[in-house]
C-alpha cells in the first residue's frame, strides 16, 4: 500500500508539472529557471539570467540552448521530485545542472552530446538533492560539487564507453613529460574579461563584458568584488610563475572570483569585518590548488573546474566554524 502510495504521488507531481504550462504558470517556471542560472554567481535575479544567458548565447547558440534547457530541467526535476518550493523559486536547485549541461556540451563530442548533457543536467539535479542532504548536516554548503563530481564520472566513462566520446583536447597526458612554459606576452584587460567568461567556458571579450554587466546589476558590491577577485589572481598567477597562456585564457582567475564572493559576501553572514581580506586571501589560494588539481588530474585527462573553488572556500568555512574572525 504504501508503495502504491508514493507511485501515485510521483505520477501526481508529475501531472502537475506537465500542466505548467497549461496553467499559465510558464512564465513563473521559466523565471526560476532564469534565476537557476544567475546563481551559479550566488545571484538571484531574472535580469542577471537573462543577461549571463545572452553572454553565453553570443559565444555559442547551442551552448546558450544548452544552458536554457539544462535549468529547465533541473528546475522541473525538482519540481516533480517535491523539493522546497523557496530552493526552487530560488533557483538553487538548478543552477548546478546548468553548469552540468555546459560543460559536457564542450568536453564531449559526437551525436550523442546533446542528449547525454541533458541527461547528465538531470542527474545533477537529483546529486544536488543528495549533497544537500549529507553536507547541510555539518553546515558546509554543496557550492558546485555536484556538477564537478557528475563531469568527472561522465568523462572517465568515455574510456569504457564507446557511445560517448572525449573531446581531443582533453587526451590524457603523462606528467613525466610536462613542461611549463612562461613565455608570451599578458594582456590583462583581455585576461580578466577570460576569467569571468570562464565560470561559463567562454573566452572572449564581449560575453566577459555582458557577465560582468550581469554582476554588477544584481549588486555593484558583488561586480567589484568579482573585478578584485579576478585581477588577484592574475597578480598571484604571475608573481607564483604561472603559464602566460593559462593566465591569458583566464584559467587562474574564474575560481578566485567565485571563491572571494562566497567568502567575502555570500556566506559572510555576520558581517565579518575581515572577509573583504580573508576573500583576497582565498582569492589567491585558488591560484596554486589550480596549479595543483590540473596536474593531478592531468593523467586522466580531466579539467579542473571549480574544484580549486570548492576547496578554498570550504578551507575557510570551516575553518571559521572555529575562528570566526577569520
Amino acid at each position: 500500500m504504501k508503495i502504491g502510495k508514493t507511485i501515485w504521488e510521483t505520477e501526481k507531481r508529475v501531472n502537475q508539472s506537465m500542466q505548467v504550462m497549461k496553467e499559465g504558470k510558464f512564465l513563473a517556471f521559466l523565471k526560476e529557471s532564469l534565476k537557476g542560472i544567475s546563481q551559479i554567481i550566488y545571484v538571484e535575479n531574472i535580469i542577471t539570467g537573462l543577461l549571463i544567458l545572452l553572454a553565453i548565447t553570443v559565444s555559442s547558440f547551442s551552448l546558450g540552448i544548452i544552458a536554457l534547457l539544462s535549468a529547465m530541467i533541473g528546475t522541473l526535476v525538482a519540481k516533480i521530485g517535491g523539493a522546497d518550493k523557496t530552493l526552487i523559486s530560488k533557483g538553487l536547485m538548478s543552477y548546478n545542472s546548468v553548469l552540468s549541461g555546459l560543460v559536457l556540451q564542450t568536453c564531449l563530442t559526437g551525436p550523442n552530446v546533446w542528449i547525454v548533457a541533458l541527461v547528465g543536467a538531470a542527474i545533477t539535479a537529483i546529486f544536488t538533492a543528495t549533497l544537500m542532504y549529507f553536507l547541510g548536516n555539518v553546515g558546509i554548503p554543496i557550492l558546485t560539487l555536484p556538477f564537478i563530481l557528475l563531469t568527472w564520472f561522465v568523462l572517465l566513462s568515455t574510456y569504457k564507453l564507446d557511445s560517448i566520446k572525449l573531446n581531443e583536447s582533453l587526451s590524457p597526458q603523462s606528467v613525466a613529460n610536462w613542461e611549463l612554459h612562461v613565455e608570451g606576452e599578458i594582456n590583462l584587460f583581455q585576461a580578466i574579461f577570460n576569467g569571468i567568461g570562464q565560470i561559463f567556458f567562454l573566452t572572449e571579450t564581449i560575453p566577459g563584458l555582458l557577465l560582468f554587466l550581469a554582476v554588477f546589476w544584481a549588486s555593484r558590491k558583488m561586480g567589484i568584488y568579482a573585478v578584485i577577485g579576478n585581477v588577484v589572481a592574475c597578480v598571484t598567477a604571475l608573481a607564483l610563475g604561472g603559464e602566460h597562456t593559462l593566465i591569458m585564457l583566464g584559467l587562474y582567475s574564474y575560481n578566485a572570483i567565485l571563491t572571494i564572493l562566497a567568502v567575502s559576501v555570500v556566506y559572510n553572514t555576520k558581517e565579518n569585518r575581515y572577509a573583504p581580506i580573508t576573500g583576497v586571501v582565498a582569492a589567491c589560494m585558488t591560484v596554486p590548488l589550480m596549479a595543483s588539481v590540473s596536474i593531478w588530474l592531468l593523467p586522466f585527462g580531466l579539467p579542473a573546474l571549480t574544484m580549486p573553488f570548492v576547496m578554498s572556500t570550504w578551507l575557510i568555512l570551516g575553518a571559521r566554524k572555529v575562528l570566526p574572525n577569520v
